[in-house]
């Protein structure tokens, strides 16, 4: 099991949405939720603005050599 601690807003239907790791989107999911209002001074700042994620992005270095699984069409 894996515990997920997330503060969201809602959307403007009343309804929360919750983001699931790519490879659980085929499996069904037991939600157990406990909701509890935050101060806005709790949340984590979004981030907005070109350049908010300077030095956070990296790109692997053999980023532009072939792959392996697409040899036998080059």
């Amino acid at each position: 099991m894996n515990t997920i601690t997330a503060i969201f807003e809602p959307a403007a239907d009343g309804t929360l949405h919750l983001p699931v790791p790519e490879a659980w989107r085929k499996l069904s999911i037991r939600v157990t939720a406990e909701l509890e209002p935050v101060e806005k001074t709790e949340m984590v700042p979004s981030l907005k603005g070109f350049g908010c994620l300077q030095g956070k992005i990296s790109m692997a270095q053999d980023f532009d050599e072939p792959l392996e699984d697409f040899k036998e069409y080059t």
